[in-house]
Formats: structure tokens, C-alpha cells, sequence
């Protein structure tokens, strides 16, 4: 890539934002795009625009972003949300104090050295390009005392890590406290999960087990029990009850609709009873539903009374009197073997993943470690494909592979844009089809609750991440293009590795700037959930629930977001000192994240899961 095609990149890029972001201001002032941009305002009961949508500033936004306090956060989104807040702040406060020193430091000792030009080096390759591998350390003498500006630059950086990192862990340290001796009272807080529980005695049931057990050990503040039952045939008919009042509702709605569009009377939708409603005799669908409604339900309360019955497992939750009870009850051992008795804190009641509380202390052991190893095969053998990506998706490389492509790919303004965009395009795209296989992975260790599979789930994929992109795309670009070098000689391989470093940093600059600029605008604009939202409301939705379904918000997204955050904060470590142009992009993405972040989580994300915060 040259210069040319860099400040294509960028250039295109911003433009792109600036589309995004007028599209945002526009969009989001039509009354019928309210659920959409405003989700979560309408669910608190607050007015999405205030002071009218026809008088509104379009940048509004920014100015209500900016002055939200912690504690709107918090009453908005939640205490999660808060603590990403204060990550974000104290990475973009890394990233600003170091460059300010950095900056004016080192780019002028890079700059008037002459490496590059004395050894006649040609720069202009994959990922690099003279105008600005001048500007880094690649550009400096080998033993040369301007060295030492880097390795001072370097303490620098650390120094200010150090410092604002120990005030973030502090900040995050009084948020939980506040959130523990809030006076707002949480059923979890007074319940404990207990699993691994020993074999029956004779003549006591689960239950009684349980309760006789805690009640000798906590005689004044044990309240009761509720053991975990096997809930899969109650559960596959309560969802077939469910799916035959969520028909029931739409054919209604049908059947309403008609009889203001048409006749009078209206038309009473019918199905056909057989396969896929294909085939069978047809007949009236709410009749037909409301009969399946009256069947199931006498088959779901049976299946109820034998599932307490009968159908017992070795997991339990034990409710308290007092929270201070409930907390030291989660931190005691309970037996002298640590597989049995095994209590911890009680999730809420929607995260807890039920399939798992009966999944024995050893079974989750060897779990763990069959999951390690297939996360481990993972990482190596997607590794092989990120780097022939990073290796192939050049031009060059494509017009060789694919010679029919030549014609197109020659076409002036088509090749600046495709040698721009091309290999992060295609990064970005490889990467979006792992997260669910890492969340499947996590749930399959047998963690209990969703926000630890979330966050179990994350750090894999932040282990993936820094793996396989950061080191992938370096050591893969690298060994592709520098194999007959090192096939020659073997023992070059970590000069070369090293030398590859400063000349990877072209990459890793148009990278993080894609992410901001692209995937912030995206992010504000939210274009792909309002086509989806007036796709579903014009064509299958039929009734409020289903249209409430429809543009219902989630959450941030931690389990991808954090790890994509704490990538571009690896990269940025790494070549602060390296290539310093690269702090003022990392400044601007943290900037912009947090800028628009704000404003999304003040009016669209609300909270749903609850992370536990461990100091």
C-alpha cells in the first residue's frame, strides 16, 4: 500500500462516518424510527426527544452524551455499563498522556535519521510505505543513541499505565461496594446456588436433605430451599403451549384486520393440520388453536407435579433471611471434600443456565480442560487461514491467484479502494463467525450462569483475537513474504520477525481506523436493525408482542465488544513506542467509542445481564 492508498483509506473512511452520522441525525428525528434509536427511553417511560423532534438539534446527542453522569449510566443501563464506562476513560487517558509526550518526542528523532535512505532500503510493499516508516523506529540507526528516546519512551508509557490503571481499579472498587450496600434489595442477593450434592440418605428426599443440612448449620437465618428439578419435558410442552398462544394471537389479529379491510364479518384464517401446515385437512385456526390450548394445558400441570416428584437433581438454591447471611453462607467451605456441598453466589433467576447445576465437580474439571484444548486447536488451526487472508487478499497476490481478475482489479479508482479495504475487510468478516462457537464452548464447561459463560466466552476470544489477528497477521504477512530468506538461512527468522514489526504498523494503522470510523458509524446509525425492524413490522408482524419482539433492545454485546476494545488497546501498547503516529489513532477510537457509546446506552441498550465484578 502507498501513500496514496493510506490517505484513500482514510479519507473514504471518514466520509463514510460523516454519511453515517447525518443519517443517524435524520433518521432518528422520523416519529416512526423511535423504537429503534430510543428503545430504552420508551421502556423507562421517558420522552425519546426532548423538546420535540421538529425543534431537536440533529447533534443533540453529542451534548446529552457528554454531560450524562456516572449515575445515569447506571439508573439507564446499569452498573456493567458503568464499569466499561471507566475502562474506556482510562485507556483513552493512557493513550492521550503517553502521546503527548511521544509525540513531539520521538517523531522528530525518527524523522531526521536516515536509516532507511542510507541502506537503500524500498519500503513500498504489503502493509508499508517510505513517508511514514521515517516516522518510526525503523527509521533509526542500528546502535544509534537516539535509541534511547525510544527505551525512555517506553518507561513513560508504563508509568502512566501503572498509575491510571490503580486509579480505575479503585473507581471500580467503590462503584461495587456502592452496589453491594445499596439499600435497593435483589432476591439473589439473599440465595446461594449449592451443587455436587451426596447421595441420598435412605427414607429423605431432596429436598428434605437440603433443608436439614443448612438448617443445622444456619438454625436462625436458613429460610428454604427449592432443589433443581429435570425440567425438559415441562419445558418442551410450556414452549408448545407458548408457540400455540403466540398463533392464537396472530390469527386474532388476522381475523381483526380483516374485518376492517374488507367485509364487515371479516375473513377467519384457516390452516391445514398436517405437515409443516402443508398438508392435512384445513380448518379454522383460532378454533384449532384454542383447542390445542385447552389439550396442553392438563398435560403441562401433570407434568409439573411428576417433575417435583420425581424428577429431583443433585443442585439446589438456598434462600436466607439476610443478605450478610446469604454472602458469608457463598464464601464457607461446607464439607470437607471439595466436591461435595459446593455453595456460590446465587445468579438471577433468568441467567441461571439450568442444564448445567447437575453436572458433577470432576465432570466440570474435565470439562474445562477438553474445552482448553479444543479452544487451543481452535486459535492454531484459524491461525492458518488468517494468515494466508492477510497473505492473499493483496492485489498482487489475487491477480496471480486469480489472473481473470486482472481487467477489474486494474481499473484505477477500483484498485486504490480494494488495496485499501480488502484485507480488513475480509479480517473483520473471518472474525464475526467465531463468537458463538466460543459462547457454546463456554456453556459446555458447565458454568451455571450466562454472564460467566459471557465472560468465560470473552477472554477466549480475546486470547483468539490477539493470536491470531496481532500476531497472525505479523508473523503470517511476514514468513509469506520472507520464506526463501529464511529457508536459506533458518537462524534469521527472529531478525526478520523484528525487522517486520515497524513495517506491519500500515496495517494495524488503516485497521483501527476502519473500526472507528466505520463500525462507530455503523454503530450510531444502527441502519441494519431499522431495515430489519421495518422488514419484520411490513411483512410478520402481526400483533404488539411480536411488534415489540421486533425492535426490543439488547445489551452491549461484552462477550465481542471488550475483547475487540482490549485488542486495539494490544496494538496500540505495541506500537506506541514503535511507530508513534499510531496513539492518535487509538486516541480517536476511544474517543469516538465513548462519545457514541454514551449516547447509545442512554437511549437504546438496556441492562440485562449482571457480570459479577471481582476486585
Amino acid at each position: 500500500m502507498d501513500f496514496d492508498s493510506f490517505l484513500t483509506s482514510l479519507g473514504t473512511s471518514f466520509i463514510i462516518f460523516v454519511v453515517l452520522m447525518c443519517l443517524f441525525a435524520w433518521l432518528s428525528s422520523k416519529p416512526g424510527n423511535t423504537v429503534v434509536y430510543y428503545p430504552n427511553r420508551i421502556l423507562k417511560g421517558l420522552d425519546p426527544w426532548e423538546g420535540g423532534s421538529r425543534t431537536r438539534n440533529p447533534f443533540t446527542w453529542i451534548k446529552e452524551a457528554m454531560s450524562s453522569s456516572e449515575q445515569d449510566v447506571i439508573n439507564m443501563s446499569g452498573l456493567d455499563t458503568a464499569v466499561y464506562f471507566v475502562f474506556m476513560s482510562t485507556v483513552l487517558g493512557i493513550f492521550a498522556l503517553s502521546g503527548i509526550i511521544l509525540l513531539p518526542a520521538l517523531l522528530p528523532v525518527a524523522a531526521t535519521d536516515d536509516s532507511i535512505q542510507a541502506a537503500g532500503k524500498n519500503t513500498t510493499s504489503i502493509g508499508t510505505f517510505n513517508d511514514l516508516d521515517k516516522l518510526s523506529m525503523g527509521n533509526i540507526t542500528a546502535k544509534s543513541s537516539r535509541l534511547w528516546a525510544f527505551l525512555v519512551a517506553t518507561y513513560w508509557v508504563s508509568f502512566v499505565t501503572y498509575f491510571l490503571l490503580w486509579r480505575g481499579y479503585k473507581h471500580v472498587s467503590e462503584l461495587r461496594a456502592d452496589a453491594l450496600m445499596s439499600p435497593e434489595v435483589r432476591p439473589q442477593q439473599f440465595a446461594v446456588l449449592v451443587r455436587d450434592l451426596p447421595d441420598l440418605p435412605k427414607g429423605q428426599s431432596r429436598k428434605e436433605q437440603v433443608d436439614s443440612y443448612f438448617k443445622a448449620i444456619y438454625p436462625d437465618t436458613f429460610y428454604r430451599s427449592m432443589v433443581v428439578t429435570n425440567n425438559k419435558e415441562a419445558n418442551k410442552i410450556y414452549e408448545e403451549l407458548e408457540g400455540y398462544k403466540k398463533k392464537l394471537a396472530r390469527a386474532e389479529a388476522v381475523y381483526a384486520e380483516s374485518k376492517s379491510a374488507g367485509k364487515p364479518e371479516g375473513t377467519r384464517p384457516t390452516i391445514k393440520t398436517g405437515f409443516l401446515g402443508l398438508l392435512g385437512k384445513r380448518v379454522d385456526a383460532i378454533e384449532y388453536y384454542n383447542e390445542k390450548i385447552k389439550e396442553i394445558i392438563p398435560k403441562l400441570e401433570a407434568e409439573q407435579k411428576i417433575t417435583l416428584k420425581e424428577k429431583q437433581l443433585g443442585a439446589a438454591l438456598v434462600f436466607f433471611t439476610s443478605r450478610v447471611a446469604a454472602a458469608s453462607a457463598a464464601q464457607s467451605l461446607h464439607a470437607q471434600l471439595v466436591d461435595t456441598w459446593t455453595v456460590s453466589d446465587a445468579p438471577e433467576s433468568r441467567e441461571l443456565i439450568w442444564n448445567n447445576l447437575n453436572i458433577k465437580f470432576f465432570q466440570r474439571q474435565i470439562r474445562q480442560y477438553v474445552v482448553y484444548v479444543i479452544v487451543a486447536l481452535t486459535i492454531m488451526f484459524y491461525m492458518i487461514p488468517i494468515g494466508l487472508i492477510s497473505a492473499l487478499t493483496t492485489l498482487d497476490n489475487l491477480k496471480k491467484i486469480l489472473p481473470f481478475l486482472k481487467p477489474v482489479i486494474n481499473i484505477t479508482a477500483l484498485k486504490t479502494v480494494l488495496e485499501a479495504y480488502l484485507p480488513q475487510i475480509a479480517l473483520i468478516v473471518f472474525l464475526a463467525l467465531l463468537p458463538k462457537l466460543l459462547l457454546f464452548l463456554s456453556k459446555t464447561e458447565g458454568i451455571p450462569a450466562v454472564s460467566h459463560a459471557v465472560r468465560a466466552a470473552s477472554g477466549k476470544y480475546f486470547y483468539f483475537t490477539v493470536l491470531n489477528v496481532f500476531i497472525g497477521v505479523t508473523v503470517g504477512g511476514t514468513l509469506f513474504k520472507t520464506f526463501k530468506s529464511i529457508e536459506k538461512d533458518p537462524n534469521s527468522i527472529v531478525d526478520v520477525l523484528a525487522n517486520s514489526l515497524p513495517g506491519n504498523a500500515t496495517f494495524f494503522l488503516t485497521y483501527v481506523a476502519l473500526q472507528f470510523f466505520v463500525g462507530y458509524g455503523l454503530e450510531l446509525s444502527r441502519i441494519v436493525p431499522l431495515i430489519i425492524y421495518h422488514l419484520k413490522r411490513k411483512y410478520l408482524c402481526k400483533t404488539e408482542a411480536e411488534l415489540k419482539e421486533a425492535w426490543f433492545p439488547g445489551d452491549l454485546g461484552y462477550g465481542t465488544r471488550v475483547p475487540s476494545d482490549m485488542l486495539i488497546v494490544t496494538i496500540v501498547f505495541c506500537y506506541s513506542c514503535i511507530a508513534p503516529l499510531i496513539i492518535p489513532f487509538g486516541v480517536v477510537y476511544f474517543a469516538l467509542g465513548w462519545l457514541i457509546l454514551r449516547n447509545q446506552v442512554m437511549s437504546i441498550f438496556l441492562f440485562i445481564l449482571t457480570i459479577p465484578l471481582e476486585v
